[in-house]
C-alpha cells in the first residue's frame, strides 16, 4: 500500500463510528500486546464534551475511503504544564510505511497549538508494551524519552475475597448524582496530587461523567469520614465491548486513591475488597488494573496482598514540545 495514497481528515461524528469500531477490533485482534487504552476506552473519548473532535482526533484513509489509522489526544482541561496523552491504532497491513511517524508528528503539532493558545508548557505522552520492540523503537527514533514504567495486574474472582474492614465511623457510598460532583472533584484533586502526571479535573467534567449514559455508578465507591469528608475512592469500569472481543468477563480499576491525612488506616484495602465483591456480583471473573511500578505509597504491595499478580509491563514515553 502506497503511503502517498493515505489522506488525513478530522472525525465526523457518528457516521465514522462503525468504521472506527471495525478498525479498533481488527488491530486489537492482531495485536498480541493489547496496548492501552482499550478500544472501549478510546471510543469513550469521542463522547467527552471537553474533546475538540475536529482537532484532538484524526483519521487516515486510503484512496478508496477505507479507514487505515486513527489517533487521538487526551488533553487535560487545565494546568500550567499540560501533558497530552497520545494514543493511536494503525491497520496491521499498513504498519512500517512511515505512517506512525506522521501520527507522532501530528500529536506534536496539536500539542504545540495547545501550548500557544493557553500560554503553557506542553509535552506529549505515549507508550507501549515493554515487549513491543517496534513501538518502542518508533518512539525513541522520534525523540521520546522513557518517563515511567507501569505494571498490569490481574486477580481471579474464583478465589475467596476477604471481608472488608473499616475504621469506626467510616461509611461507603456510590457517586450517583450531581450533588456530589464538587466534593468528588475536590477529593480527586487532593488525593491524586501525589501521583505521577497528576492533572486537576473540574466540577463540570465530573458532572459530564455522571450524566454519561455509560457511567456505572454502582462501580464508583467512596469512603466517607465521620465528618462527611470524601477520604478515599475507587473508580471501576466494565466494558462489554472488550469482553465480547476477548471472550473474557473482566473489568478495569481505573483509579484507587486515599486522601492525605487518611492513609495507613486500611481505607484503600477496604474499598478495594468492596469493589471486588461488586465485580463478582456483576458476574465478572478477572478484574485488572495499572499501577506505577515506582509508586511510593505502597500500592503494588496492597494489590498483591489481596491476590493481584503482575502480568505485563508498559513503558510511558514523554517528549517536551518547544
Amino acid at each position: 500500500m502506497s503511503i502517498k495514497a493515505l489522506i488525513p481528515r478530522f472525525y465526523r461524528g457518528e457516521i465514522d463510528l462503525e468504521a472506527i469500531a471495525i478498525l479498533l477490533n481488527n488491530t486489537e485482534s492482531a495485536n498480541q500486546f493489547h496496548e492501552w487504552p482499550s478500544p472501549a476506552e478510546m471510543l469513550m473519548q469521542f463522547e467527552d464534551p471537553s474533546v475538540d473532535k475536529q482537532r484532538d482526533i484524526c483519521l487516515w484513509e486510503d484512496g478508496h475511503s477505507q479507514l487505515i489509522a486513527i489517533v487521538g489526544l487526551m488533553i487535560p482541561e487545565m494546568g500550567e504544564d499540560i501533558a497530552g496523552i497520545l494514543w493511536f491504532r494503525v491497520n496491521p497491513q499498513t504498519q512500517g510505511h512511515n505512517l506512525e511517524t506522521q501520527i507522532l508528528e501530528w500529536g506534536e503539532q496539536r500539542m504545540g497549538e495547545v501550548g500557544r493558545e493557553r500560554n503553557v508548557k506542553v509535552k506529549v505522552l505515549s507508550g507501549g508494551h515493554s515487549d513491543n520492540v517496534e513501538r518502542i523503537a518508533l518512539l525513541e527514533s522520534c525523540g521520546f524519552k522513557i518517563e515511567q514504567y507501569f505494571l498490569t495486574m490481574e486477580r481471579t474472582l474464583t478465589k475467596p475475597i476477604p471481608k472488608a474492614k473499616w475504621p469506626e465511623g467510616f461509611t461507603l457510598k456510590h457517586i450517583d448524582n450531581e450533588a456530589d460532583a464538587e466534593a468528588w472533584a475536590e477529593m480527586f484533586n487532593q488525593t491524586s496530587i501525589d501521583h505521577w502526571n497528576h492533572q486537576d479535573i473540574t466540577v463540570e467534567s465530573v458532572k459530564n461523567k455522571l450524566n454519561d449514559p455509560k457511567y456505572q455508578p454502582e462501580l464508583s465507591l467512596v469512603a466517607v469520614a465521620p465528618d462527611g469528608t470524601f477520604a478515599a475512592f475507587c473508580n471501576c469500569q466494565i466494558h462489554p465491548e472488550n469482553n465480547e472481543l476477548n471472550g473474557r468477563k473482566d473489568g478495569l480499576i481505573y483509579m484507587l486513591v486515599t486522601r492525605r491525612g487518611f492513609r495507613k488506616r486500611g481505607l484503600g484495602r477496604g474499598i478495594l475488597l468492596s469493589a471486588l465483591k461488586l465485580w463478582k456480583a456483576e458476574g465478572m471473573e478477572m478484574p485488572m488494573l495499572y499501577v506505577d511500578a515506582d509508586n511510593l505509597l505502597g500500592a503494588t504491595r496492597l494489590y498483591e496482598s489481596v491476590g493481584f499478580g503482575r502480568v505485563d509491563t508498559h513503558i510511558a514515553y514523554q517528549k517536551e514540545i518547544l
